[in-house]
């Protein structure tokens, strides 16, 4: 049996002999099968071809996992270190003996959570390597997940995961798109790309879909920009290694502001 993955976009699918037809991820408007058409590959494939899961340190206590070659989208993963135990948030697409022996190094896995179906990698895979923590999914995504497991659980609205560690449901880019809020020194948000840095580390923008250029509305980036921005929060972390360093929440308060402006005409003068 072949743990498949869609080689587009990571996410994990039931162990059986033949790859699925189709990634229903893949096919839906907010990302893209390749031009050269659908393809698949494996944990099994990805390890006898030497991939690995490097690990690297962003502020005490959080800490960087990215599949090197990259894997699907490349999403760095998050682990968030707490006394009361580890949160791993958008996993990877790769996950092997390797990797979670570096992970239980730096005190394992209490909860999986992801933002958004594109960041559900080898989720349950990850589960089932480390003991079978809970993988939290969003209620509004549970349809789009493709290997079920008993670890998955739903949740919505906000939830505190671990002691001061809420995931908290904003909407936008999919409906339970989620983001965790951390209470530590002035606040951390990790963001999935419910809303995504930009180059500068002083802008962030909000869409429905990023590689097809898919825009959401004015009044979905205020209820977004709103929810997001309820609670402080000073540094903001995206799912590709794209930050906020400091005021990221007056951060996300400008971009909002100045991507409705674009939507609605109000700078229309200007082109």
């Amino acid at each position: 049996m072949v743990d498949w993955l869609c080689a587009a976009c990571a996410v994990e699918y039931p162990a059986a002999d033949e790859h699925p037809e189709v990634c229903p991820i893949c096919e839906d408007e907010r990302q893209y099968v390749p031009h050269d058409g659908q393809r698949w590959t494996s944990l099994q494939a990805l390890a006898e071809a030497g991939e690995r899961v490097a690990v690297s340190e962003l502020e005490p206590e959080l800490f960087a996992l990215r599949s090197e070659p990259r894997v699907g989208i490349g999403q760095q993963s998050l682990l968030l270190r707490t006394p009361a135990g580890n949160l791993l948030w958008d996993p990877t697409g790769f996950v092997d003996e390797v990797a979670v022996a570096a992970v239980r190094e730096l005190g394992g896995v209490a909860v999986i959570a992801t933002s958004h179906p594109h960041m559900f990698g080898a989720q349950t895979s990850w589960s089932r390597l480390l003991g079978g923590p809970p993988v939290l999914v969003a209620e509004a995504d549970r349809s789009w997940v493709q290997r079920d497991d008993p670890s998955v659980a739903t949740w919505s609205g906000e939830r505190q995961i671990l002691p001061g560690v809420t995931l908290r449901t904003v909407g936008g880019h999919f409906p339970g798109s989620a983001i965790v809020h951390w209470e530590r020194d002035g606040g951390v948000v990790l963001a999935g790309d419910t809303v995504f840095p930009g180059p500068s580390g002083e802008w962030v923008t909000f869409m429905r879909s990023y590689p097809n250029d898919i825009p959401l509305s004015g009044a979905v980036v205020r209820r977004v920009a709103d929810r997001l921005c309820e609670r402080p929060f000073e540094r903001l972390y995206g799912n590709l290694g794209n930050t906020v360093l400091g005021d990221a929440r007056g951060a996300v308060l400008r971009s909002a502001e100045r991507y409705i402006g674009w939507v609605t005409g109000a700078f229309d003068d200007l082109t």
